[in-house]
């Protein structure tokens, strides 16, 4: 017995641009569903301008209005939340404890390729193969860019396939095509391989690195000269509820708010039993949720709902930092965000620091993705080395502050 995927997820798209769409799911729940499905929001780029949750802790039921762009894919956006909510075996109030020995296993990780492309070098070139990878639902895992004297530029990407078609001749000739018609007579050479999860051994940042951007502690204080987001409040209160603790949030608006929040309840085990989210006035939100612990009761130990609103409050405020840095000669940015227990990064970061640096007309010589650990919590490190040559004499700030507003959605 189970439920058709078509009433697991209902997109009802606006009819007029810059209205509104519905999407409303109804599954099964387990804890950490509302951050799997925000990531996928985030990942196709919808802007969440009204959010409503509840769950019984065995089913849920969830209503999204997102604003997308011309060119959203509804009918992939669909596929991607089916594929993310609970197995439909456990849909009738079927406990998890009576899965099979293969459903309870963890996924299998998926395949892992080298992408290795060689270009002649120009503006925007990063930003545009990045773009491709995007719309064919191609994460990039790890990447080292490098650029020669003449003017060439060497890609390698280590990449995964959200459709794990990759391994496919079919598959690989239509991301050369795509390639091909996004770069032009630019490129030089293309190949695809597979190749072993041991090529992206987590590289660890420098200790330079490691003091300028992890410097903040949990009290949540920020290493200065790094953006925040102002005007964060989060209230608490034990009384109003006999069951939930109740949390009440007001911040501006930024690009993957509801992830930030939905990961740290999902990292700190905690089940949001009903939340709203909406947008005031301008980027002005209010967010007001229901929370229990994994047993199912409030959390009255004041320890762990002090760590809890800390580290919340420390997302809100700084959901990725970005600082510019002196390389000897040349110009560093930094990039950084904190990475889910689960392994999992925030969706398009690269492709952002890619469009930003487009936007401005900055040219990039050498970039890097790797992970830093720091304490009990990890990190992803985007270092990209600016071609101040090449590039408009623009003030390290411009840059930063460029970056900073594209990867929170402010223009």
């Amino acid at each position: 017995m189970g439920i058709l995927s078509d009433d697991v997820v209902i997109i009802n798209q606006s009819e007029k641009e810059g209205d509104p769409s519905v999407i409303t799911i109804n599954c099964p729940d387990k804890t950490g569903l509302g951050c799997d499905l925000c990531r996928i929001l985030l990942f196709f780029g919808l802007n969440i301008v009204r959010g409503d949750v509840s769950t019984d802790g065995k089913w849920c039921y969830l209503v999204f209005w997102v604003i997308g762009k011309p060119n959203t894919r509804w009918n992939l956006l669909k596929m991607r939340l089916v594929e993310a909510s609970p197995s439909f075996s456990w849909a009738f109030g079927i406990s998890r404890c009576y899965l099979s020995d293969s459903e309870s296993q963890p996924p299998k990780l998926p395949d892992l390729f080298l992408l290795k492309l060689a270009c002649s070098d120009r503006t925007g070139l990063l930003y545009d193969v990045t773009e491709v990878l995007y719309k064919l639902e191609i994460n990039i895992e790890k990447v080292k860019i490098s650029t020669t004297p003449d003017g060439k530029v060497m890609d390698l990407f280590f990449v995964t396939d959200t459709r794990e078609l990759l391994g496919t001749v079919k598959r690989r000739d239509e991301v050369h095509e795509y390639l091909r018609d996004a770069i032009g007579d630019s490129m030089i050479s293309y190949d695809i391989e597979l190749v072993g999860p041991e090529i992206t051994a987590r590289s660890q940042a420098s200790s330079s690195v490691a003091e300028t951007l992890f410097s903040s502690d949990v009290s949540g204080e920020h290493p200065s000269g790094l953006h925040t987001s102002s005007n964060v409040s989060i209230t608490v209160d034990n009384s109003l509820s006999s069951a939930h603790t109740v949390i009440h949030i007001t911040c501006l608006d930024h690009k993957g708010l509801l992830y930030d929040i939905m990961r740290t309840f999902k990292d700190f085990n905690i089940q949001i039993s009903y939340g709203r989210f909406t947008i005031k006035r301008g980027r002005n939100c209010e967010i007001d949720l229901f929370i229990v612990q994994s047993d199912g009761r409030k959390i009255l130990d004041s320890s762990k709902l002090n760590a809890l609103i800390t580290r919340l409050r420390a997302e809100l405020q700084q959901p990725l930092r970005v600082v510019m840095m002196n390389r000897g000669p040349d110009t560093e940015l930094l990039v950084t965000n904190p990475v889910e227990l689960s392994g999992k990064g925030r969706p398009q970061v690269f492709h952002d620091i890619a469009l930003a640096l487009k936007k401005i007309n900055t040219c990039i010589f050498s970039a890097e993705i790797g992970r830093h650990v720091t304490g009990d919590r990890e990190w992803e490190v985007y270092k990209v080395l600016i071609n101040e040559e090449d590039s408009l004499p623009i003030p390290k700030s411009k840059i930063e502050e460029q970056v900073w507003n594209t990867l929170m959605g402010w223009e």
